[in-house]
């Protein structure tokens, strides 16, 4: 199986249309942001993420005015055109984390806000759902999805991502979770190949085996590669691992596996 992540390149071309996001509530930069979204064609806030959003693009705005000594009609109207531009497609969950103004701003640009009250689906596992359903109704192929944030903050909420990450993988091709630290994905049973772009990725890794007794690996590419080597909780992990410059990754596992790799930055 080939990986790649394209969706981070400043570039995307036109692979755009196969992709979509999900913001989760967790922090992240504009700079992330800006990358994700122009490589994605289709956006949904989960919940409170909306507010992470929203606030994420008012303060590029602040930041952005702080060389103004006052701030002028003119790019008074610039920062509403930024903010109005980075418009999601849905924003979706149970709302009880989406604040009232955020709410108020987004009904009054025409977002849909779907308030789903299953307690048996976290705001996530009912964004992609609205995936699903969104693919059912133009008769498409799969979307890649892409989570952004879901790595970070609230253990509890972390392992929900990394357990969703490991169902999804029956049912989805291609799905990632990112933050501005890291990316990850599950790598079923098999072999893959996975495209380094040196100037996106850092050089550490890991392959973690969550939510499995154990694996056997094979690796090249990497700095300490595993040559038929078990792999479990109880046994050997392979974090801190280095990627090794000019080199792509190859990977061979009897069972699915996490791998994770850094970010160099957003900027």
């Amino acid at each position: 199986f080939q990986w790649n992540v394209d969706f981070l390149r400043h570039d995307p071309s036109n692979t755009a249309s196969k992709r979509v996001l999900v913001i989760l509530n967790q922090p992240f930069s504009a700079a992330l942001l800006r990358r994700l979204w122009n490589s994605t064609c289709w956006h949904c806030c989960a919940d409170g993420g909306a507010n992470r959003l929203l606030d994420t693009l008012r303060q590029q705005n602040l930041d952005e005015s702080s060389y103004e000594l006052h701030l002028t009609w003119l790019s008074f109207i610039a920062q509403v055109h930024t903010t109005a531009s980075y418009l999601p497609d849905l924003v979706k969950g149970d709302l009880d984390s989406l604040r009232p103004d955020v709410r108020e701003y987004y009904n009054s640009k025409g977002v849909p806000v779907v308030k789903d009250d299953d307690q048996d689906s976290t705001d996530l596992m009912k964004c992609v759902h609205a995936i699903i359903e969104k693919e059912k109704k133009e008769r498409t192929n799969q979307y890649e999805i892409i989570i952004l944030g879901g790595l970070a903050g609230r253990l509890d909420q972390t392992i929900h991502t990394i357990s969703y990450l490991h169902k999804l993988r029956k049912v989805r091709e291609r799905v990632y979770a990112i933050t501005d630290d890291n990316v990850c994905w599950v790598l079923d049973s098999g072999e893959h190949e996975i495209e380094i772009d040196h100037t996106i990725l850092g050089m550490t890794c890991g392959l973690l085996p969550v939510g499995i007794k154990s694996t056997i690996l094979s690796t090249s590419g990497l700095r300490w590669n595993l040559r038929d080597h078990s792999s479990s909780f109880d046994g050997l992990v392979s974090t801190s691992n280095h990627l090794v410059p000019g080199e792509n990754v190859w990977v061979k596992t009897s069972k699915p596996i996490l791998w994770t790799v850094e970010l160099r930055g957003s900027s």
